[in-house]
């Protein structure tokens, strides 16, 4: 999983048996933005072969002037919106341009949504007087996606209520205090803005509850059920100051800043503590209040197509979600249980050529087993496949055993554009076991997420499209190295890795199929059950349970994994067969890194430009 500001989370289910195989997943979740216009086509990406050479007259070099102005004001805008948003984006904010920000963590309305959306709707005109056309190659790629990211966020237009700021494992509720413990201090200021935001965080979760009051009037509220899980995730930082994880990091990163005396430090512990015991905790404690309050009236324990407008929120969270190519989510359905199908097949195929496989499966051990030596062997086997980088560092850290039952078996955070040396991938030993770790550090490390920020960060033009996120692209990215990994010399036996890869792809492929059959076709926890016992032999109810309820709670997490994972196969696929013997795996994985993060709809139009070899 990638964390950014907004976080993500990250789950993972043991599932029984299917042709002798374990159904394991381990996914990743997060914030979803804008990516295609609606529905999912990218019409703007036609413009990107209007440009075959660069233009240097009077009135290109004027308008080419006047984008990089509007991209970097927006930058700093976008990236000013908060302190925690700016901290993780710049560790200098100064050198960039920007002195004033907001020291708190702000609030959660249906008002401050729609003042967004015109916010977008001012800016998408102000880029549509741009003559795209007089603009570098370079800048035509930005314009495309920017545009195609602010007609998709337009879509949202008349459903801000349906935006859900708590879930379990995906909540700002479960997210936010890792991201302040994480928070580092290069300086006095970021001390004091940490503080700041740590006290702030009362008045913050009081606004979110006030939206869920909101939501629960208009018939969106959260069912019993969830309610209940989401106060689960509360207790666990119901803390004490003295004795928790919020004042050990605190401690170790007042020690790395420079200077300060200590009765200085001294003091910031004590402040620190305060506002552990005067707003931290309380927070948590009026929130789970707040949802005790909106118990019995949530009607819907269903997907969103029960709601009035679920199914065009659901469609805007798999544009924004997947930044798919697939017209429709019809389409998208079949694509998925096709690829579904044939993983399937390989996994039978497989196991009718070497019986003995799925007994292999009860005990196999991945090579190396501890999380450095991982990375620099995945690093030293990549070389072949994937563009090296170098001069990079990286922290591999525990998730605070507190957490261990709330929070994902691994996540990378963001690094600053300034600092790309503060690289830090969590592990977390409560869920994650020698069994996963191999393939879950590929996903976060190397050639996943801290290797795929490291790469394009060195080679983007553009500080706008670092903060564009694009969760079909990213997640698709780490799900593609997690699956390389199985093909590496990882310590498996011959045919247990293209078997446990196999396996994990079409285990993918079931929790997005879920997605929109929960979601999009309407099935209730009944019809899952029905579905899981009949196709999996998986009857066990606590299970099933866990698997609706997550997937109900947290609608395109899942798919979007699987459809970016989908979108590069499919690339991949075409390639080869175009290609043939001049098909080069490090080339196609150089040119889906140098496109960056964007809608498939518009990496796409560039692949068939890169596919004819242009």
């Amino acid at each position: 999983m990638f964390v950014r500001p907004s976080g993500q989370c990250r789950k993972h289910f043991q599932l029984q048996a299917l042709l002798a195989l374990l159904l394991s997943i381990c996914l990743i979740t997060g914030c979803a933005a804008p990516a295609v216009p609606s529905p999912f086509a990218d019409p703007s990406a036609a413009r990107t072969a209007s440009a075959s050479y660069e233009q240097y007259d009077e009135d290109s070099l004027k308008v080419q002037s006047d984008f990089d102005t509007l991209t970097e004001e927006l930058f700093r805008t976008e990236a000013a919106q908060s302190a925690i948003t700016l901290h993780y984006t710049l560790a200098d904010p100064a050198a960039y341009g920007i002195t004033e920000y907001p020291k708190d963590l702000g609030t959660v309305s249906l008002e401050d949504t729609k003042k967004d959306l015109e916010d977008v709707r001012n800016l998408n005109d102000r880029l549509k007087a741009m003559d795209s056309r007089r603009l570098r190659e370079d800048q035509l790629l930005t314009y495309t996606i920017l545009s195609s990211y602010l007609n998709t966020g337009l879509s949202l237009e008349g459903l801000e209520l349906y935006d859900q700021p708590l879930s379990t494992t995906l909540g700002i509720q479960s997210q936010l205090p890792i991201l302040l413990s994480e928070y580092t201090f290069y300086s006095r200021q970021d001390i004091e803005d940490y503080l700041s935001l740590l006290s702030s965080i009362d008045a913050y979760y009081d606004s979110i509850i006030a939206f869920e009051e909101q939501k629960t009037e208009a018939g969106l509220g959260l069912c019993d059920t969830v309610i209940d899980r989401v106060i689960t995730s509360c207790n666990a930082y119901l803390i004490d100051a003295d004795h928790s994880f919020m004042t050990e990091t605190f401690t170790s990163r007042l020690n790395a800043v420079d200077g300060l005396t200590d009765q200085e430090k001294e003091d910031y512990t004590a402040r620190n503590k305060a506002a552990i015991n005067e707003h931290f905790v309380p927070a948590y404690e009026h929130l789970i209040e707040g949802l005790k309050g909106l118990k019995g009236r949530g009607t819907n324990d269903k997907g969103l197509s029960y709601f009035p407008k679920g199914k065009e929120y659901y469609q805007y969270l798999v544009n924004s979600g997947t930044g798919t190519s697939y017209k429709d989510i019809p389409a998208l359905k079949k694509a998925v249980m096709d690829q579904m199908s044939d993983d399937l097949s390989a996994v039978d195929e497989l196991l009718s050529e070497d019986p003995g496989l799925a007994e292999k499966l009860q005990s196999y051990t991945f090579s190396p087993e501890q999380p450095e030596a991982i990375l620099e062997s995945l690093k030293d086997q990549c070389r072949q496949d994937f563009p090296p980088i170098d001069g990079y560092s990286y922290t591999i850290k525990s998730v605070p055993k507190a957490l261990e039952g709330i929070l994902s078996p691994a996540f990378y955070l963001t690094v600053p554009l300034d600092r790309p040396q503060d690289n830090s991938i969590y592990i977390n030993n409560g869920s994650t076991g020698s069994s996963s770790l191999y393939t879950t550090i590929a996903h976060e490390g190397y050639p996943g997420h801290m290797y795929q920020t490291q790469y394009f960060n060195r080679s983007n033009t553009c500080n706008l499209r670092s903060i564009l996120d694009f969760k079909g692209y990213t997640e698709g990215w780490a799900t593609y190295a997690e699956y390389y990994a199985y093909t590496l010399n990882n310590g498996l036996e011959d045919g247990v890795g293209e078997l446990l890869q196999h396996n994990a792809a079409f285990t993918l492929a079931l929790y997005a199929l879920l997605d929109i059959s929960i979601h999009y076709d309407g099935w209730d926890m009944a019809q899952v059950e029905n579905y899981l016992k009949l196709y999996f032999n998986i009857s066990d109810l606590e299970v099933v349970s866990s698997i609706y309820y997550e997937i109900m709670e947290n609608p395109g997490n899942y798919l979007s994994y699987y459809v970016g994972y989908l979108e590069i196969l499919n690339m991949e696929r075409e390639a080869k067969q175009a290609q043939g013997a001049n098909y080069s795996q490090l080339e196609f994985n150089r040119f889906i890194l140098d496109m960056g993060p964007a809608p498939f709809g518009v990496i796409r139009t560039y692949f068939q430009k890169w596919l004819a070899g242009e």
